[in-house]
């Protein structure tokens, strides 16, 4: 009889790059499902996903029932919103996860003193800690080269997008917190992500 190999240290972690590949390209076929109004899809997604951002909820908020009700929000949040997710400007983990803590946040506004502990400001960089095979989605080289390319926008571009796809804010919402008819908002956010595709493209 002929013993198997038990993979070795970088053999696990091929698997593991392997695995993390194929969750994350999974995702992303269930937000363009659910773009396209696939209610079994936002189901899985939910599956997938639900524990992740309501932990995220939960570190905010720290009321369960508080959570519960914007985790409800999210997702219709992300039903409302799927067509605006792009694999190339994020991971899908990272946009969901940004959607999260800003209905999070806005729900810790609106409760104002009931929400005891920390300061409002602090919630918007609360880590998720959950041990889940999710975590390892975002890849510290992707977030990086993000970053780089989004400083090479002007600050009115890049505070746009970043509220619009990362914030999950409409663009009728944020053309409001900027002051600008929603077409100058319009023209600014697709010229800011033309530049920004053709930077993460070279």
């Amino acid at each position: 009889m002929v013993a198997c190999a038990r993979p070795t240290g970088a053999g696990r972690e091929r698997e593991a790059v392997l695995h993390d590949e194929e969750a994350r390209a999974e995702l992303v076929r269930l937000l363009r499902a659910v773009a396209a109004g696939d209610r079994a899809a936002h189901r899985a997604l939910y599956d997938r996903t639900a524990a992740k951002l309501f932990g995220i909820c939960l570190r905010i908020l720290s009321d369960r029932q508080d959570s519960e009700d914007v985790l409800q929000d999210v997702y219709l949040t992300i039903w409302n919103k799927a067509d605006r997710f792009d694999p190339a400007i994020a991971s899908p983990i990272t946009w969901l996860a940004a959607i999260a803590r800003n209905r999070a946040i806005d729900r810790r506004r609106a409760l104002g003193s009931r929400v005891a502990g920390g300061e409002l400001a602090e919630a918007d960089t609360v880590p998720d800690q959950s041990p889940d095979a999710l975590q390892r989605l975002e890849s510290a080289d992707e977030t990086r080269r993000l970053r780089e390319c989004l400083g090479t926008l002007d600050e009115r571009a890049r505070h746009s997008i970043a509220a619009a796809f990362f914030g999950g804010l409409t663009y009728e919402e944020v053309a409001s917190r900027a002051a600008v008819p929603l077409g100058t908002m319009k023209s600014l956010i697709r010229r800011g992500l033309a530049k920004l595709k053709g930077c993460l493209e070279t």
